[in-house]
């Protein structure tokens, strides 16, 4: 047993709430079990961190009834995308989506993109098909208490050779620490398909700290291409638990693009399950830690199929007294023959007082394989700054340049242009430049 031993809500109270926002029999059914379920599970066992010591006392209270989509979108969501000439947006505030749309050709095709609390009502069948399958609820504390609690969300669904060429956005916002923030997002790709998605989590004014506890996840069938872009910029007051995961089928192939810009405690945990051959997957995460952030980052792939090919870039920058454990793990099974899982991890501290942790971990059970890492960590490189100052530039800007360019590989292949900007802004923001 983990020492958190109450529950953050009593089953009547949960499964009153899931009755009086219409959901259906079914599901909730399911959040009243996975929280009988939580009542019995640890907390997961992080690399060199002590979750228990953080705060994770308020989730905050179920929402009663349907969400008012009526409601105006705060103007720190309307300066992240222009809400007439954006098709294709969720807009989550709190425990509830605020605005949906969807174009009629993406739609005419067979697209589906919602808010997943309105998918269980009206594409059940498919989306009980796929919930939970690839972040299963008995995993842990923290994955039963989201199967139980989540709110709001995104169902994507692509069907069977539909190529759609503009990304898809959804922004969570949190401003409300009496409401429970916990988005759950279903992707389904089917076969030979292609999309790419992108979401923002940010927050408002917060009066007390917060819990948010998150789960994507994402089915790429065989032969279907899915490109999956977050960042998340939540504040101090908000302590971040994350899973991302996809099941990947033959020829199917998984792109992360991850950019880990909160200011308060964060664990997160992005894997591939390389199940088909010739599946691939391709992880590209950065972070920036400051004050006295408490972050464990864990990349992750998993080759079942032969032929399969993982390749992970993780790149952390820490101030001031942050502190991170950077874990890079590929597992190829036995059967696994050809196949290829690559990492890469890199910590930058500027400061003395600022902790870096990277982990390599190759976990082989297969000859035939080919495997490698890399990992540093260490601080900006003295003979760098001076090549770049005896060309004229301050050490102030010669700072910046190095630290831009150690965080290039991911910062260039955002997807959307407003939200690469904004990411650029962050990276700016955290590093005081």
């Amino acid at each position: 047993m983990t020492t958190q031993t109450v529950l953050p809500v009593e089953p009547d109270v949960l499964k009153t709430a899931s009755v009086s926002n219409g959901e259906p029999a079914w599901l909730t059914e399911s959040r009243v079990n996975a929280l009988k379920l939580a009542a019995e599970l640890p907390l997961p066992q992080l690399e060199k961190t002590r979750i228990d010591r953080w705060n994770l006392q308020n989730y905050g209270t179920p929402r009663q009834g349907k969400a008012d989509v009526a409601q105006e979108i705060p103007e720190i969501v309307s300066a992240l995308v222009d809400l007439k000439e954006q098709s294709n947006l969720i807009v989550q505030r709190n425990s509830a989506a605020v605005f949906t749309k969807l174009s009629a050709d993406l739609a005419a095709k067979g697209v589906i993109f919602t808010d997943l609390e309105t998918a269980a009502r009206e594409h059940g069948d498919l989306v009980q098909k796929y919930l939970y399958t690839v972040v299963k609820t008995e995993e842990n504390l923290l994955t039963a208490l989201h199967s139980a609690m989540w709110s709001g969300g995104v169902f994507l669904y692509v069907p069977k050779n539909v190529e759609i060429e503009v990304p898809l956005q959804s922004i969570f916002l949190v401003d409300d620490s009496k409401s429970v923030f916990a988005p759950h997002v279903l992707i389904v790709a089917e076969a030979n398909s292609r999309v790419t998605y992108v979401d923002n989590y940010i927050s408002g004014d917060l009066s007390d700290p917060i819990v948010h506890n998150g789960v994507a996840e994402v089915i790429v069938q065989a032969g279907a291409k899915v490109q999956f872009a977050t960042v998340h910029d939540l504040s101090e007051k908000t302590t971040d638990l994350t899973y991302r995961r996809s099941v990947i089928e033959n020829d199917g192939r998984i792109e992360w693009i991850i950019g880990e810009m909160n200011a308060g405690d964060t664990m997160s945990d992005t894997s591939s399950v390389l199940k088909g051959n010739g599946s691939t997957s391709d992880a590209k995460v950065i972070a920036i830690g400051s004050g006295s952030q408490k972050m464990n980052y864990t990349t992750r792939a998993v080759h079942f199929g032969k032929n399969s090919d993982s390749q992970m870039i993780t790149r952390a920058v820490m101030r001031e007294q942050a502190t991170a454990i950077i874990n890079g793990v590929t597992k190829i099974e036995h059967g696994a023959t050809k196949a290829n899982g690559e990492q890469t991890e890199k910590v930058l501290m500027l400061s003395p007082k600022a902790r870096g942790d990277a982990n390599p971990i190759l976990l082989i059970d297969e000859d035939d394989v080919t495997a490698g890492h890399a990992a540093s960590v260490g601080q900006v490189n003295p003979e760098q700054i001076y090549y770049l100052m005896s060309r004229g530039i301050t050490k102030e800007e010669a700072e910046r340049l190095i630290i831009y360019g150690f965080l290039a590989p991911v910062v260039a292949d955002i997807p959307l242009e407003k939200l690469q900007q904004q990411l650029q802004t962050l990276v700016e923001g955290k590093l005081g430049q």
